[in-house]
């Protein structure tokens, strides 16, 4: 086994018999679309303290035929009116038809890097502030300005690190942060619920899926950070958060010797990909309501997909060299 994430996916689906394959055909497909999109955007004019970054399914390199073109224009320092490029330029580029990007204000937007650092907790850390810059350490991938990415990406580590890490302890600012994510993702699922009734199949599905998959691929890192000196995590957290969360995930089942239970982890995780590649099924799971996916065969089918991902992700966290760690700085 390697010492980084990378490909670990892969190494993990040579213990399996069925493997992952809808996994491996959006990653495929992931990066295809990928460099479609950056000769498409290399044209556009672009301040060299700017970044077009993809994420959502784009940044899990889980692109199915549904996916959405989450993305946003990353901008290094503080708001400057006059930063490249500017939304309009990217108009006839990205989030067209279907895949326009969210609408909860998150996403299609210009953000700058020096007030989303800057304002981490307290009351002028937004939803949106936290989600943005959750999202960009979670499931983030550069389309083009990578050099100005990485930067972002380092100073947005090291506002969580300075005065925090300690040898051989996950950082506690982070990894309180990533938990208060979690929490809000909970709790804006409910919101949403009580406001708009439909969507609710498919806004659970997710949460019980994508949205568990974002968090443990960000746990794990974090958690392994009790293997580092503090001068060593800066580098092991960028080059971890690189990888995709299901490397990070299958990294940490491999290295923890639970691998039946990774396999069926990511069996089921492969299985829901395979799902939402379904036009028919998508429609169905965004058309149920809450009372009505209660005798839903199709939605009984992804609850079932979910418990299985979630009793693999228990495994690994407290049936595992991982339990002491998960014990005492994941509850209190």
């Amino acid at each position: 086994m390697t010492d980084t994430p990378q490909d670990a996916l892969l190494e993990l689906a040579a213990h399996s018999r069925r493997g992952f394959p809808n996994l491996v055909a959006a990653r495929d497909r992931t990066e295809r679309d990928l460099d479609d999109l950056r000769r498409r955007l290399s044209e556009v004019p672009r301040d060299e303290s700017s970044a077009v970054v993809m994420m959502g399914s784009w940044g899990r390199r889980e692109r199915t035929s549904g996916s959405d073109d989450d993305f946003l224009v990353l901008v290094d320092g503080e708001h400057r009116p006059d930063a490249e490029p500017r939304l309009e330029r990217l108009e006839t580029l990205l989030g067209l038809g279907e895949a326009k990007p969210g609408t909860q204000g998150i996403f299609g937007r210009q953000v700058f890097v020096g007030p989303m650092v800057r304002h981490i907790g307290l009351q002028d850390d937004t939803n949106a502030n936290l989600t943005q810059r959750m999202l960009l350490l979670l499931e983030s991938v550069p389309v083009v300005g990578r050099e100005s990415y990485r930067r972002s990406l380092e100073q947005v580590v090291d506002g969580y690190l300075a005065g925090q890490a300690k040898d051989y302890r996950p950082p506690r600012f982070l990894l309180n942060d990533l938990i208060r994510y979690w929490r809000t993702i909970c709790v804006d699922f409910a919101g949403k619920a009580r406001a708009e009734e439909q969507k609710w199949g498919m806004r659970n599905a997710k949460l019980r899926l994508n949205r568990k998959l974002l968090f443990a691929g960000g746990l794990v890192p974090v958690l392994l950070c009790h293997l580092q000196r503090q001068d060593d995590q800066r580098a092991f957290l960028l080059d971890a958060l690189q990888a995709p969360p299901t490397d990070r995930l299958a990294h940490a089942f491999l290295r923890y010797d639970a691998i039946d239970e990774g396999v069926r982890a990511l069996g089921a995780y492969d299985r829901w990909i395979g799902l939402l590649d379904d036009a028919e099924i998508r429609a169905h799971l965004r058309g149920l309501t809450r009372e009505a996916a209660v005798e839903d065969p199709r939605f009984r089918d992804v609850r079932r997909l979910a418990k299985e991902f979630e009793q693999g992700l228990l495994a690994l966290l407290f049936e595992t060299r991982l339990s002491p760690l998960a014990r005492e700085f994941v509850v209190f």
